[in-house]
C-alpha cells in the first residue's frame, strides 16, 4: 500500500505529482529548511574562538563548506543514495536495519539502537532550538522578549494538539513552507550583489583552505554541520511522501538555502559586528518592515519543522516495537489516517524532555552543540548500514567501500569537531541519547533473556485434554469463546504458561479457544490474517500478519474474526444460554493475558540481572499489555505465571560442591 491520505488529499506516493511534491515540502524539509535560524551566527560565533584569517576569507570558506556540506551529505548520501534503500516503501534508519538485519552481523542492532536513540534525542532539541531561534528575532523590537516563557507556551501548544491530529491544519505545511523558502531565497538574493565575491563560495579550495589553515577549523566545522540538520528526515519520511516527490522538492529547497546562505554572508561582510550584538543574520538581511512578519512566518517554519520531528519520532518508536526494541504502546491514529499516529506516552515524554531543555540552556545558541552532535551520530550509524545495504548487492559492491570511506571520513571529521563541545552543551546528546539506547538494549536483550526461560509444548499433546475439559460439566463454564494472547514462532507450539492456565491455575473451560499471535511484516502495510483448526470446533489459532504501519487493534481485528466465522457457520453466532439464545445475543468473549513475573537470580549473570532490571523499568515505561494489544480492558483477565527453566536449574545444581557435615 502506498497511497497516503494528507490534510484531506489522496496520492500515489510512487509517483511524481504537485500535491506529492507540495506535501514533501510540508513534511520533509522543516527541519533542514530552518537551519538558516542558526546555522550563520553559529559560525559567526565560532569566528570570535580566534582565528588568524581575515574576515572576508572566513565567511567565503564558511559558506563553501555549507555548500559542499549541503552537496555531499544531502544530495548524495540521502537523495541519491538512502531513498534507494526503502523497505517497501518505507525509510529511515530502523526500516533500513531490517533490510540488512538478516546478515551475519548480529552486532548491526547496536547500530540500529544508536541511530534511533540520537533520532529520539533530535525529536526533543529540534523544536526546543527551532522555536526558541524564531522567537529570539523578536529581541530586534524589544531586547526584553521573555524569549523562553513564549517558546514554552508554543510548545506546550504543539504537543497538546497532537492528540487531535494534525489533518485540519496539516494541508497549510506545504503552502506554508513554500512561502518560508520563497521569502529566505528572495531576501538572500537581493544581498548577494552586494559583495559578488561571495560566489567564489562555489569552489571547494576556499572550503579546503578554511579548514586547512583556520586554528579554530574544529569549531568553525561544527557550527557547519548545523546546516544539515534535517537531512535523515529525507530518507525517514520516504514514506510519507515517495523518493520522487522528495527529490524534486529538493532542488528548489537546495537553491533556496543557498541563496539565504550567500545573502546572510554578503550581509556580513557589511555588518560583522551585528551578531555581537544580537542580531540574528537571517533576520538582519530582511528590511526593516519585514522583520515582524518575517519572524512570524519563522515562527510557522519551526512549527512545522517541529510537528515533523515529533511525527517522525512516532514512527520511529512504532518501528522499534516492530523490530523489538522497544516495549508495545497504545498508539492513535487522531486523524484516521496512518501516516499521523500519536503515541500518548511518547508525546508527554518529549514535551517534558522539551521542557527542560529550554529552561535549562535559556539560549538557542547553548543548543547547537548538544544538536549537531546528536546529527552526526545519527548520520554515523545510517553510513555504517547503508554499507552493509549496498555490499549486498554485487554490483555495488566496490562503491559500497567507496561510499563508506567517503562518508564516514567526513562524518568522523564533524563528530570530532562536535563531540569537542562535550562541555558546551553536547552532553545533552549523551544523557538523551544514552538514556534511550539503553533502554532499547534492556528492551532487546532483556526479551532474549526471558525467552531462555520460557517454555513452549506441543498443542497436539494437549488436544484431548482440552478436549475432555470442553465435556466435564463439574467444572464451571469459563468462558464461552476463551482467547489466549501468544508470541510461539512455530506454528505447532504454545507457551507452556497457557497450558498451566489453561488447565491448572484455574480450570478454564470454555466452548472455543483461540490462540492469537501477531507475527510482524516487514511490508509496513500488510494487514492480513488466517485461521488454523487445531481441534475442530474447539481449538483455533488465528494469526495476524501485520506490518509496522498497522495498528495493533487486536480487540477489533478478532471481532472482525469472529464475525467472519459466524457468518460462515464455523462457531455459533448466539450464546450458548438458552435464554439468551431466545433473544439472539451473541456469545461471551474473554481475554487472558499472562505474564512471566519471576526469574530464579541463580540463574542470571551479574549482567543479565541489570538488563532484566532496566527491562522492567522500560516494562513499566510501556502500556499495559491489553492497552498495547488494543483490547478493551472489560473483559480481560491478567494473570501472572513463574519462569523457570528446569534443565538450567540442573546444571546450577550439579555445579554445587556438597561436602558432609562436620560436627
Amino acid at each position: 500500500m502506498t497511497e497516503v491520505v494528507e490534510g484531506g488529499h489522496h496520492f500515489d506516493t510512487k509517483k511524481l505529482t504537485a500535491i506529492g511534491v507540495l506535501v514533501s515540502l510540508g513534511v520533509v524539509f522543516g527541519d533542514i529548511g530552518t537551519s538558516p535560524l542558526y546555522v550563520m551566527k553559529a559560525i559567526v560565533n565560532a569566528f570570535k574562538g580566534g582565528t588568524a584569517m581575515p574576515f572576508d576569507e572566513y565567511i567565503e570558506g564558511a559558506l563553501s563548506c555549507i555548500i559542499w556540506t549541503l552537496t555531499m551529505q544531502t544530495t548524495i548520501k540521502y537523495v541519491i543514495i538512502a531513498l534507494r534503500a526503502d523497505n517497501k516503501g518505507e525509510g529511515g534508519i530502523l526500516s533500513l536495519y531490517s533490510l540488512v538485519k538478516r546478515l551475519k552481523r548480529r552486532w548491526l542492532y547496536l547500530i540500529a539502537i544508536l541511530g534511533a536513540a540520537t533520532l529520539v534525542a533530535d525529536s526533543v532539541i529540534t523544536p526546543s532550538l527551532t522555536v526558541m531561534s524564531a522567537v529570539e528575532g523578536l529581541k530586534i523590537f524589544s531586547p526584553k522578549t521573555p524569549v523562553v516563557a513564549i517558546t514554552l507556551v508554543i510548545l506546550a501548544i504543539i504537543f497538546i494538539v497532537q492528540q487531535f491530529g494534525t489533518s485540519s491544519i496539516g494541508k497549510f505545511f506545504g503552502p506554508v513552507m513554500v512561502v518560508w523558502f520563497m521569502v529566505i531565497g528572495g531576501f538572500g538574493a537581493m544581498h548577494i550583489f552586494d559583495h559578488v565575491e561571495i560566489f567564489k563560495a562555489f569552489n571547494p579550495y576556499y572550503a579546503y583552505n578554511l579548514i586547512i589553515h583556520s586554528p579554530s577549523a574544529i569549531v568553525i566545522m561544527g557550527a557547519v554541520f548545523l546546516c544539515v540538520t534535517g537531512a535523515e528526515a529525507l530518507y525517514s519520511d520516504l514514506g510519507h511522501c515517495g523518493k520522487k516527490n522528495i527529490r524534486v522538492s529538493w532542488i528548489y529547497v537546495k537553491v533556496m538555502l543557498i541563496l539565504n546562505y550567500l545573502g546572510q554572508g554578503a550581509w556580513l561582510l557589511d555588518n560583522p559586528n551585528k551578531v555581537a550584538e544580537g542580531i540574528n543574520p537571517i533576520f538582519g538581511i530582511m528590511p526593516e518592515w519585514a522583520i515582524l512578519p518575517g519572524v512570524i512566518l519563522a515562527t510557522a517554519a519551526a512549527i512545522i519543522a517541529s510537528q515533523s520531528v515529533i511525527t517522525g519520532a512516532f514512527t520511529m518508536f512504532s518501528e522499534a516495537m516492530s523490530v523489538t526494541f522497544w516495549p508495545n504502546q497504545q498508539i492513535d491514529y487522531p486523524s484516521g489516517i496512518k501516516g499521523q499516529m500519536y503515541i500518548p506516552r511518547i508525546n508527554w515524554g518529549l514535551m517534558l524532555m522539551c521542557f527542560m531543555v529550554v529552561i535549562f540552556f535559556k539560549k538557542s545558541e547553548a543548543m547547537e552543540a548538544a544538536y549537531g552532535l546528536t546529527i552526526t551520530i545519527t548520520m554515523l550509524m545510517t553510513t555504517i548500514l547503508l554499507f552493509y545495504w549496498l555490499g549486498r548487492i554485487k554490483r555495488f559492491k566496490y562503491f559500497a567501500v567507496l561510499f563508506i570511506m567517503i562518508h564516514f571520513s567526513i562524518e568522523l571529521g564533524f563528530f570530532y569537531a562536535n563531540v569537542q563541545k562535550i562541555f558546551d552543551g553536547g552532553w545533552l546528546t549523551l544523557v538523551l541519547g544514552g538514556f534511550i539506547a539503553v533502554c532499547m538494549y534492556a528492551w532487546y536483550n532483556g526479551r532474549l533473556i526471558k525467552a531462555k526461560f520460557i517454555k513452549f509444548a506441543k498443542l497436539d499433546d494437549y488436544v484431548s485434554i482440552i478436549k475432555e475439559l470442553k465435556l466435564d460439566e463439574t467444572i464451571p463454564k469459563y468462558a464461552t469463546n476463551l482467547a489466549f494472547l501468544s508470541r510461539a514462532k512455530k506454528e505447532d507450539e504454545i507457551e507452556t504458561k497457557i497450558i498451566y492456565s489453561i488447565l491448572r491455575k484455574q480450570p478454564k473451560r470454555a466452548d472455543h479457544y483461540f490462540i492469537l499471535n501477531i507475527i510482524n511484516q516487514e511490508d509496513p502495510y500488510t494487514f492480513k490474517y488466517n485461521i488454523d483448526e487445531i481441534m475442530p470446533g474447539t481449538i483455533y489459532r488465528v494469526n495476524f500478519l501485520l506490518g509496522f504501519k498497522v495498528d495493533r487493534r487486536i480487540n477489533d481485528y478478532f471481532d472482525q474474526v469472529l464475525q467472519d466465522m459466524m457468518e460462515e457457520g464455523t462457531i455459533p453466532s448466539r450464546s450458548p444460554h438458552p435464554s439468551l439464545r431466545a433473544h439472539n445475543v451473541p456469545p461471551d468473549l474473554k481475554y487472558v493475558i499472562i505474564d512471566n513475573t519471576y526469574i530464579n537470580d541463580t540463574l542470571l549473570t551479574v549482567k543479565e540481572k541489570i538488563t532484566l532490571n532496566i527491562y522492567n523499568f522500560v516494562k513499566y515505561i510501556g502500556s499495559d499489555d491489553f492497552k498495547a494489544w488494543g483490547v478493551s480492558p472489560h473483559n480481560v483477565v491478567v494473570e501472572s505465571a513463574p519462569l523457570m527453566d528446569q534443565k538450567l536449574i540442573t546444571k546450577k545444581i550439579q555445579q554445587v560442591e556438597f561436602k558432609p557435615y562436620q560436627n
